[in-house]
């Protein structure tokens, strides 16, 4: 076990020193408590990496990377030698944080400190509820555990507080958070930041906590993994650990984030009794491995296979649902399960909004989520009761004021096959940009339900009116902006946001009522731009998205009483629309039309990418009634009459 233990440490540090980059003291100090999780506990199938029962494992502290890669090579996951000496390089499988889908065995994304344990209690809670959907009695075809490891900063950060109280609320007991407790942080000792009182401050919130006192105390180790697996609450093992374990400068922050040198490395190779050149593990490590990871995965996953097979044939329609949700099918006819709105249909596209999500998740029970202690407000809330220790079967996830929280743990839910959304105001899209941003860098389709989407907002005033908000999405890459104009166009929303395999989908949605006036169809929705409303011989364009399309029709309206001819066209996407092809946007936006005049009740810039002339919104809110704070900003139908005149 030592000779493991020590295999995993110089390969990190060789692959560290080779790079001229990375994080030892972790490395050194934390080896025995990931060698323990994939040697004894968790179940794990290198030949086949994405098995959908197999253990789930979030190194939080993703700067740890120098040594989960070696864990991956011994193990038999495609991880070679050749990667770890490419660590940090560009293009290689070893990056400097894992990256989802990029490096086999590599369940999630992670770095950004706080998301991990976010994202592992999503994970936690898909688990828990996917149990409760397909496990029948001699059948727990769901059955695994969340493990993290984690470090000082991950439990400082607030996104992780605020998953932790709610994975304690909702009791989730498969997961098991291992501390790497080291006293140490980059700037010094712990104590310069932080004096909590670790056991009472997670007991407090329904944790179940151990502590032990010696990392490299294999035995006690497991005795605490082994204790964490039959509490019922999610569990937290406080590890002491020292920092740059076996070199000269063990418990220092000086180990954190620099590289050790070949020469403090050989002299710890001495030290530790480790004595093999570099970038090498002897036979009997890789025997190890062999033994107590891949054969102990293998023999989980055929049990499994044996069960599933039975499983099959008592429950056919369960394991057609679980093939789909493992495959990522959605087994659903959105022509047949969301209605057309007539035209005259006058609603908020949030009260649309939330019809659609309930007759979406009559049809697809990977459909969960909920909103941040607004559901009265966003309408984003799941079925079948509030998800929970008692009701694993609750589909709406009752977050509590968690924003940031709420967006990590609906990217848990997404890496876990389900189809998560979340829902807010889109003013505290800011409480939630970095999950989201993390879920557009992983390529996973999570959902984020905005409402409240302009200065219609109201009498909330500035504070609550977002501005800046669409075009700080609009310029992440890979994420999906979708901003409706009625109740066909959000129906299509979520639609297209579903449909989606690579891309997560920020749908922002009204507060005030908008009226459908024009018959609409998917197939022109799903371009991201389309027109909307024609006139023969137009001499120019409109171009708006959401609430302001309604406003474009009825200034289109106007222009023509005295002559003027102007095509309308509705945006919901421009994140979209950019990547049609130029014919397309031609026939929707014709070159020979240079007179165009683009509408949003938000940040005017990026709209001149596709207009001229834009009026938009370049300062903060007021407060005062919704229609009077969209009158004060000018958007009626006569004052965009007049604006488009001047052009």
């Amino acid at each position: 076990m030592n000779k493991s233990i020590n295999a995993i440490r110089f390969l990190g540090m060789d692959a560290i020193n080779k790079a001229n980059s990375g994080h030892p003291g972790i490395v050194l100090g934390a080896a025995p408590m990931i060698y323990s999780l994939y040697t004894k506990h968790m179940h794990v199938t290198p030949n086949k990496p994405l098995w959908f029962n197999r253990d789930r494992f979030v190194l939080a502290a993703g700067h740890a990377s120098g040594m989960l890669y070696p864990v991956l090579h011994l193990a038999g996951f495609n991880v070679e030698m050749e990667d770890l000496k490419q660590f940090r390089q560009l293009n290689s499988l070893t990056p400097g944080h894992p990256e989802y889908l990029h490096t086999d065995g590599i369940d999630t994304t992670s770095g950004p400190l706080g998301q991990g344990i976010a994202m592992a209690a999503g994970m936690a809670v898909a688990e828990s509820y996917l149990a409760a959907v397909f496990n029948k009695e001699k059948f727990n075809i769901i059955d695994h555990y969340t493990y993290v490891i984690c470090g000082d900063g991950d439990l400082q950060e607030g996104v992780t507080q605020e998953a932790i109280s709610l994975a304690g609320h909702l009791g989730l007991n498969k997961l098991i958070v291992l501390y790497d407790s080291n006293d140490i942080q980059l700037d010094g000792p712990l104590k310069w930041a932080n004096t909590e009182n670790t056991k009472m401050k997670y007991e407090s919130m329904s944790w179940d906590y151990s502590r032990v006192e010696d990392a490299n105390n294999l035995d006690e180790l497991n005795k605490a993994i082994e204790k964490a697996k039959l509490t019922d609450k999610p569990s937290i093992i406080e590890v002491k650990s020292i920092i740059g374990f076996g070199s000269s400068k063990a418990g220092q922050s000086a180990t954190h984030g620099s590289p050790m040198g070949i020469e403090e490395t050989n002299n710890m190779r001495k030290t530790l009794d480790y004595n093999y050149p570099e970038f090498f593990a002897p036979e009997e490590v890789y025997a190890d491995f062999f033994k107590n990871t891949v054969q102990r995965g293998e023999e989980a996953l055929n049990n499994w296979d044996e069960m599933f097979e039975e499983y099959q044939e008592l429950y056919p329609e369960l394991a057609k649902q679980l093939d789909n949700i493992i495959n990522g099918v959605l087994d659903i006819n959105y022509e047949e399960v969301l209605e057309i709105a007539k035209v005259g249909t006058n609603e908020a596209s949030r009260v649309s909004g939330g019809k659609v999500i309930t007759k979406l998740s009559e049809n697809l029970i990977e459909l969960i989520g909920g909103s941040a202690d607004l559901t009265k407000s966003t309408k984003a809330k799941g079925i079948n009761g509030d998800f929970s220790k008692e009701n694993p079967l609750g589909r709406n996830i009752s977050f509590g004021v968690r924003e940031h929280a709420m967006a990590a743990m609906v990217n848990g839910l997404t890496l876990h096959n389900l189809r998560g959304f979340s829902g807010g105001f889109f003013v505290f899209a800011d409480y939630m940009k970095p999950a989201v941003r993390m879920a557009a860098i992983m390529g996973i389709p999570s959902m984020y339900i905005f409402t409240h989407d302009s200065v219609a907002v109201g009498e909330d005033g500035p504070t609550h009116e977002p501005i800046e908000q669409l075009s700080m999405f609009r310029t992440t890459p890979n994420v999906n902006v979708l901003r409706p104009c009625d109740a066909n166009e959000t129906a299509y929303s979520f639609r297209y946001a579903l449909e989606s395999k690579k891309t997560p989908s920020v749908i922002a949605l009204s507060r005030q009522n908008l009226e459908v006036k024009v018959e609409t169809k998917y197939e022109d929705f799903k371009q991201g731009a389309y027109v909307i409303s024609d006139k023969e011989n137009f001499e120019g364009v409109l171009i708006a998205a959401g609430s302001e399309v309604g406003l474009a029709i009825d200034t289109q309206e106007l222009l023509a009483q005295e002559g003027i001819n102007v095509r309308v066209v509705s945006m919901p996407s421009m994140d979209i629309f950019k990547y049609t092809s130029k014919e397309y946007q031609e026939s929707v936006l014709p070159k020979s039309i240079t007179k165009r005049l683009a509408l949003e009740m938000g940040s005017p810039d990026l709209w001149y990418r596709f207009a001229s002339n834009v009026y938009g919104i370049d300062r903060f809110g007021v407060s005062a009634p919704g229609n009077e704070a969209i009158k004060f900003f000018g958007f009626t139908k006569e004052n965009i009459k007049e604006v488009y005149k001047k052009i």
